[in-house]
């Protein structure tokens, strides 16, 4: 599940990760479904997604770290965030914490993989571009996304060679798109 408004550059690497792993992959199980979401900056109207009978979630989003870079990529466990994550930055990461954090309140929680990606805030300012460090960091999330999901047994094939930049001028396309 990709987090992230595509309208704030970097804030956007979680919706443009979730259209670039469902319009690169396919993934093949018997036994285990995969489904790649955008969630955008929904927060708690992902409550009935992520509560919707999977056995684990995968994350996309950005974190915040004291002294950390742009491009830095961080991947934990929800139920053992690190300390010195912490979860300071835009209002849809916190947000998205609060959303996991009642979540799991409620019982309702599965478990929740998070691979994150420190991101270049851009404050009142709107573009759809992500800077260079963070589009260089996609690799190793996509990497890190992967090589996860290869972990319960699932196969993973290549459908179309693509990396971030192919797909992220697109994102606010396809929410449009939506819309009508």
């Amino acid at each position: 599940m990709g987090i992230g408004n595509v309208l704030f550059g970097d804030e956007g690497v979680g919706a443009h990760m979730a259209n670039l792993l469902q319009e690169k992959y396919r993934f093949i199980s018997d036994e285990h479904q995969v489904d790649v979401v955008d969630g955008g900056t929904l927060a708690q109207r992902l409550i009935p997604i992520i509560t919707d009978g999977y056995e684990r979630v995968v994350l996309i989003d950005c974190v915040s770290v004291d002294d950390a870079n742009i491009g830095d990529v961080y991947s934990f466990d929800f139920d053992k965030i690190p300390d010195h994550i912490t979860w300071n930055g835009s209002a849809h990461e916190v947000e998205m914490l609060q959303t996991l954090q009642m979540t799991d309140l409620m019982g309702d929680l599965p478990p929740v993989k998070i691979v994150g990606v420190i991101p270049y805030v851009i404050g009142e300012d709107s573009t759809f571009s992500m800077t260079d460090e963070v589009v260089n960091a996609t690799i190793t999330m996509e990497k890190i996304i992967i090589d996860y999901v290869k972990s319960f047994g699932i196969e993973v094939e290549i459908k179309k060679e693509l990396q971030i930049r192919d797909v992220s001028e697109n994102t606010y396309i396809k929410g449009f798109d939506a819309c009508y």
